[in-house]
């Protein structure tokens, strides 16, 4: 450990005062001779030392804010002369500390006192620890040299081998601050002073380090957009340049970057020309390197797309739009004199300067509920063409996002307006025909319903003022002719069910779908096979086979099918020489080219082979997603012997069907002696009723009857009536109560081959939608009890064979 010399002799010395200044022992440093306390001073030890001989020699005190500190430094004046600028100046090396003790006396202006020299004295050699702290040092010297270029000082750093010297050497650092070099000055302990110094060289080489790094990342971020802004510029120069070349000053070229322009040329509607030019404010604003910019130049463009003034003059012949519409559809009556209706109160409200009433126009929203395949699609495109309007389809099926319908908000990365407005830009026209196609398979879940969405947008009160989540300015749809399709009627929400006119498709006749096959499926599809009109045609009554017996559905499309295979074949047996071209196909044809018929009427079927060959099993009416349909109820009895009790339903039944199963049972248990039937081994014996095709399920109360006619037939023994089809809800009373769905049931009926069709009185006014072609194929009983239907159902006693009577309880 360094100690403190012995040497006690005390010092007479003139003290050159240094203001915030602070000067170690063997440091060399030029001071201004123009202070007077400095010329003072340096003229007082050039007096002493002329009187004793030797160099001037002077006491260094650092003055901290008027007060001198208790210890200076000893420095010796080498040289007298003048400085780099010119001024007179000294140039005085440090030797060593003293202890500044009383005043005294001496020569000259000078401030004289007595001083203690106060050096430590150094071990050597150095001990371990501090030889490592001098390693130490250096090698933080020299890292900060080498960063500021100074490698001549790195040399002479690096031969310093004193401790004392070393650490007094620090007093260079320009970033020490005086209070630090103040604390090195009176730190005697040489040790302890290179520790003072080592640990403040690293700090600063540690905050060095940082603003290097943050100094980097600023140079590098400034030069990237220097050279961007370069960039952009020398594309600016560019593009003006091909814009002179192709059309010459003034030509417009670069219009479309200039969104005021374009926003006031444009014809908009006041409250969208303010909200466009308030976006456009915006734009200008900001810079280009901003994300905002993007997405104000992508709404600008939206906005400025959309066809805010644009109408189409709709077609106000009347009898015109009715032959478009017989012309691309056969059927559909309904629908027809509802778009011919629209049409002609259009044409009367435009003569009459009714055109905008209350600020909505008279737009319409249609709802087509029917089974696949009945042209709900296709008409839509027939209406637009009536009309002389745009035809848009939007496809909601399995939409689950209500943003799909509103829009995104402007904030979400690659947001887009919803489905409605893109149909309106779309189109080109603020009146277009939209069909909303599968409206009843929109779904929802944690994104939102967006049948919920469809509220306003199908509210002809209010979607005069729909909001889309993007574009957030009122859009007038109140002149767009909304179709919406659907194929159940019970899938699509109350709320937006009730905002639309409902129109049911149920479904063509058998003349109308040979209509059909003749005058648009088989000319689409002969096209599609490469034949020409006259080289392949279809017989009337090959047409009918094929509706009749090889598809059995409402719509078309399996008939087209059946058509599309006909004529392949007929081209490949062509093609193969098998066949002669002009070839007529004929009834007689149809199993030799597309094999057996898959759906054979009951009635044509073996009396022996027939599913109500045997009794308790009746037919019923159904309704399906796909239509109508014929379904048959199976009733039967557990032997005695088995023990069996109960009832037992199968066929995948919901529950509504299982309690109408239940009330049929009970009306026979509570009136078989009325009846006349054996119902005393309903307690003892258990019931199955069973529905075929047991895959598919079933729900719904018009089973009703059929189920009570089954087991009134298995009971009886009686067979019932082949040619009979039944619907109707049983009541505990046995009261035949209303269903819904007749016309489907009763095509069905008829594509079946079902003559004679039993129906609550109820559902008798519902007749007048069913085709008269239809009802005079149909003998039609309402009633009103079930008794009725059993007496019109159920054959004679003797129809059924005595050992299938079910023998009454003794």
């Amino acid at each position: 450990m360094a100690t403190e010399s012995n040497a006690v002799t005390p010092l007479a010395l003139p003290v050159l005062p240094l203001d915030d200044e602070v000067v170690l022992p063997g440091m060399v440093v030029p001071l201004d001779l123009s202070d007077t306390d400095v010329r003072a001073a340096v003229e007082a030890a050039q007096a002493a030392a002329r009187e004793g001989g030797g160099k001037p020699e002077v006491l260094l005190v650092p003055r901290i804010d008027g007060t001198y500190t208790g210890t200076g430094v000893i420095g010796t004046v080498e040289q007298v002369g003048r400085l780099s600028d010119g001024d007179p100046g000294a140039l005085i090396r440090g030797r060593g500390r003293v202890r500044i003790g009383a005043g005294t006396s001496g020569p000259g202006a000078a401030l004289w006192v007595e001083g203690t020299r106060v050096d430590a004295v150094v071990p050597d050699p150095l001990p371990g620890a501090a030889a490592e702290l001098v390693k130490e040092y250096k090698a933080l010297a020299t890292s900060w040299l080498k960063k500021r270029g100074a490698w001549q000082v790195v040399d002479r750093v690096q031969q310093i081998e004193d401790i004392s010297a070393l650490a007094d050497n620090s007093g260079y650092s320009p970033f020490l601050t005086t209070a630090q070099k103040v604390q090195l000055l009176e730190t005697v302990d040489a040790v302890a002073r290179l520790k003072l110094a080592i640990q403040w060289l690293g700090e600063h080489l540690a905050e060095q380090d940082v603003a290097e790094s943050i100094a980097k990342d600023v140079q590098e971020g400034v030069d990237k957009q220097q050279r961007e802004f370069l960039l952009r510029r020398q594309l600016e120069a560019v593009r003006k340049e091909l814009a002179d070349l192709n059309g010459g000053p003034g030509s417009g070229a670069d219009e479309s970057d200039d969104y005021r322009a374009r926003v006031e040329a444009a014809d908009l509607p006041e409250h969208v020309r303010e909200a466009a030019l308030k976006e456009v404010d915006k734009l200008e604003r900001s810079s280009d390197q901003s994300p905002e910019g993007s997405w104000i130049r992508t709404w600008l463009d939206t906005v400025l797309e959309l066809p805010w003034t644009e109408r189409t003059e709709d077609a106000y012949d009347i009898r015109g739009a009715q032959e478009i519409l017989d012309a691309e559809h056969s059927g559909l009556q309904d629908v027809k004199e509802r778009i011919t209706e629209y049409l002609a109160v259009r044409k009367r409200r435009s003569d009459r300067g009714l055109g905008v009433v209350g600020g909505r126009r008279g737009g319409a929203v249609l709802a087509l509920v029917g089974p696949p395949g009945v042209g709900k699609t296709s008409l839509g495109e027939s209406v637009a063409h009536a009309m002389g309007r745009k035809f848009v389809r939007v496809a909601l099926g399995g939409v689950r996002d209500e943003a799909e319908i509103r829009g995104h908000r402007r904030t979400y990365v690659g947001a887009l307006p919803g489905r409605i407005v893109r149909a309106v830009k779309e189109a080109g026209s603020m009146n277009p025909v939209v069909l909303l196609d599968e409206i009843d398979k929109v779904g929802s879940d944690f994104r939102g319903d967006p049948a919920a969405a469809l509220l306003e947008v199908l509210d002809p009160a209010q979607n005069h003022t729909f909001r889309d989540h993007y574009l957030e300015v009122e859009l007038d749809l109140s002149d767009v002719v909304f179709l919406a399709t659907a194929n159940v009627l019970e899938a699509i929400p109350e709320a937006l069910l009730d905002r639309m006119e409902l129109v049911r498709l149920d479904g063509y006749t058998e003349d109308e779908k040979v209509v059909i096959a003749r005058d648009h499926l088989l000319p689409r599809q002969l096209e599609r096979a490469g034949l020409e009109k006259d080289e392949v045609t279809l017989d009337e009554s090959a047409l009918r086979k094929l509706a009749g017996e090889y598809t059995r559905e409402a719509g078309v499309r399996n008939l087209e099918r059946a058509v599309a295979r006909l004529l392949r074949k007929v081209a490949a047996q062509h093609e193969l020489g098998d066949r002669e071209l002009p070839f007529t196909v004929t009834e007689a044809d149809l199993r030799g080219l597309i094999g057996r018929p898959h759906h054979v009427p009951e009635s044509a079927q073996d009396p022996a082979e027939r599913r109500t060959s045997v009794p308790g099993v009746a037919t019923g009416l159904a309704v399906t997603g796909a239509g109508g349909d014929v379904l048959f109820v199976e009733a039967s009895l557990a032997d005695p012997e088995t023990g069996a009790s109960g009832l037992t339903l199968t066929g995948q039944l919901g529950d509504v069907m299982k309690e109408s199963a239940q009330i049929a049972l009970s009306f026979l248990r509570s009136h078989g002696a009325e009846l006349e039937l054996p119902v005393a081994d309903l307690k003892d014996r258990g019931v199955h009723i069973h529905f075929p095709a047991g895959a598919v399920p079933k729900d719904g109360p018009s089973a009703g009857v059929t189920m009570t006619t089954a087991l009134a037939s298995l009971l009886s023994g009686r067979l019932v009536r082949t040619d009979v089809a039944m619907t109707g809800e049983v009541s505990l009373t046995g009261r035949v109560l209303p269903i819904g769905g007749l016309k489907q049931k009763l095509l069905a009926a008829h594509r079946a081959g079902i003559t004679t069709v039993v129906i609550p009185k109820r559902n008798e006014a519902d007749l007048d939608d069913v085709p008269a072609e239809v009802l005079d194929t149909l003998e039609v009983h309402p009633v009103t009890d079930v008794r009725q239907v059993l007496e019109i159902a159920l054959a004679p006693v003797s129809a059924a064979r005595p050992e299938e009577r079910i023998p009454a309880a003794a």
